[in-house]
């Protein structure tokens, strides 16, 4: 691998200083939210465009959305242009290494969501750009403290639904994660549907996440204590 730069040095725009115009990355399944990390692997010929495109603007911002339909994004047509949920999370790419064969490995950090006011002509390169409204969302860039009511309930839920799912995760070192990372790292990582996933972006704020993703894992069948509900 020829790695790019691992760190690609401080970004700290006021709301003001967002870009008016954002490349959008559509993507199934695909969840980001403000403060969560979101690896890519990009190596269709329009999103390596857009991300070479991203490198050399000064804020690095790419918008993660999600199609209407699910998959709908899965053709490699590049005039297919398929309809998307109107909110999305603009991602600042933080790390990237460009691979022998020419795809691109990065890490976006979601900063702030936004959402689509305007879709603009398709750039040169064959991607999307939308004009975002971020202003419903500026408090995803304030500074807050969030504390989970019941931290040990909250991971004996989680624990419990992804036994349903038949998914897998290293609980080592999880009690030294704050807070605020538990819940969006677990909320990016949990294998929900596209539809449910795109309502915890929706959320409000974390409060809100919180009792989405336990009213989820019960729509899964695990009970508010944690356990299988019998059907």
């Amino acid at each position: 691998m020829r790695p790019g730069p691992s760190n690609l040095g401080p970004f700290d725009p006021g709301y003001a200083d967002l870009p008016k115009e954002l490349p959008i990355f559509p993507l199934t399944n695909a969840l980001l939210l403000a403060g969560g990390r979101l690896p890519l692997n990009v190596f269709e010929p329009r999103y390596l465009a857009m991300v070479r495109a991203a490198l050399q603007t000064p804020d690095r911002l790419i918008g993660m959305v999600q199609p209407i339909d699910a998959n709908a994004d899965r053709t490699l047509q590049a005039d297919h242009m398929p309809a998307v949920h109107q909110i999305g999370c603009a991602g600042r790419i933080v790390s990237f290494e460009e691979t022998p064969d020419g795809r691109y490995q990065l890490i976006l950090s979601g900063l702030i969501r936004f959402r689509i006011k305007e879709e603009l002509p398709m750039a040169k390169g064959g991607y999307r750009r939308i004009v975002p409204n971020y202003q419903p969302f500026a408090h995803d860039m304030a500074e807050h403290e969030f504390q989970l009511a019941d931290r040990p309930r909250f991971l004996a839920i989680l624990q419990e639904y992804l036994k349903t799912r038949q998914a897998r995760l290293d609980w080592k070192g999880i009690e030294e994660v704050a807070d605020d990372e538990l819940v969006v790292a677990m909320a990016q990582m949990s294998p929900l549907e596209p539809e449910e996933k795109q309502s915890l972006l929706e959320c409000p704020d974390l409060e809100a996440v919180v009792e989405m993703m336990v009213a989820l894992f019960e729509v899964h069948g695990v009970t508010s204590s944690g356990e299988h509900r019998l059907h």
